[in-house]
């Protein structure tokens, strides 16, 4: 770690000229494409959590979520998580732990189905804005919101039945408004934070040619160009799909698909900063994004051809 942290800031000593605009590149593509679609939903969705909302909504779908062995709160995490997007899903449920509402295990069977990307980024910010057309991205967002649903679906139905804790309501905070909107601007700059550190980290790594070996295994399958633009997004998701977007071929979409689940080494980091304090597995939890991401994929191929 300390090697690799030399090398990252040596380089940026090396070529600040290259490196300084690649980080503004990061914080520019959080600001057009990340900010504006996670800010008013984590605002909504923290609301929601605190005033205990959310937890009365799933009360009548409690029949449905026991069959599946999950807490009675999934589809209030679930639905909270898709419509705000990464890493909205993981603030939310370390949220319902600290509140007494999830277990452990309960959060170990919703960490994978809460790890959604939301509908403004996916069909407005990379359907539309990325790949110049709305319908892919719906198509994108229904195969990644399916994938994950459907995973954790067949998961938990073969997992113990989750323990039903005594409804805890919570706490009236004085004040409410500052408590949500100070959650929810901190969320937004880790992100941007995490955004902008892993777009230089990974123009650094292909400049330094880290990404060689696995592009000289996906290039024959996928083209040069292509297989260069998903590595750049198994770093960094927004600008893998950017790259993704001007590449010509129709495995364009299933692949930024792919890359959207599975949400890139820094939508992962983002959601283990929430999820390992409340013992999620990071092992376990990266295997079963890849999983989603590939089942996103091959629900996606039919219709690139």
């Amino acid at each position: 770690m300390c090697l690799a942290l030399t090398a990252f800031g040596g380089a940026l000593i090396i070529h600040p000229e290259r490196y300084v605009t690649a980080c503004f590149e990061g914080f520019s593509l959080w600001a057009k494409c990340v900010l504006p679609s996670l800010f008013p939903f984590i605002i909504l969705s923290l609301t929601l959590v605190k005033t205990g909302i959310a937890e009365r909504v799933s009360l009548p779908l409690k029949r449905v979520t026991g069959f599946f062995n999950l807490p009675a709160n999934a589809p209030a995490c679930f639905l909270m998580s898709i419509c705000s997007g990464y890493p909205a899903g993981s603030r939310i449920l370390a949220e319902f732990y600290e509140g007494g509402a999830l277990t452990e295990e309960d959060v170990d069977k919703l960490a994978p189905l809460c790890s959604t990307s939301g509908p403004l980024f996916i069909i407005g910010s990379v359907g539309f804005s990325m790949f110049g057309d709305k319908e892919t991205g719906l198509w994108i967002f229904a195969a990644h919101a399916l994938s994950a649903l459907l995973f954790t679906l067949v998961y938990c139905r073969f997992r113990p039945k989750s323990r039903a804790l005594p409804r805890k309501m919570p706490k009236p905070e004085q004040n409410l408004l500052y408590s949500v909107f100070y959650g929810g601007v901190v969320s937004v700059a880790v992100a941007g934070g995490y955004i902008a550190f892993f777009y230089v980290a990974a123009k650094i790594l292909s400049d330094f040619g880290a990404f060689e070996p696995l592009a000289a295994i996906l290039s024959p399958l996928m083209g040069k160009d292509v297989a260069d633009a998903f590595i750049l997004g198994l770093a960094e998701i927004t600008s893998g799909c950017k790259a993704l977007s001007n590449c010509s071929t129709p495995l364009a979409a299933p692949l930024a698909g792919f890359i959207i689940t599975f949400g890139g080494i820094s939508i992962i980091m983002q959601q283990l900063g929430y999820l390992t304090k409340i013992g999620v597995s990071p092992l376990k939890f990266t295997l079963i994004k890849a999983i989603e991401a590939g089942a996103c994929f091959l629900l996606l191929l039919p219709c690139a051809f």
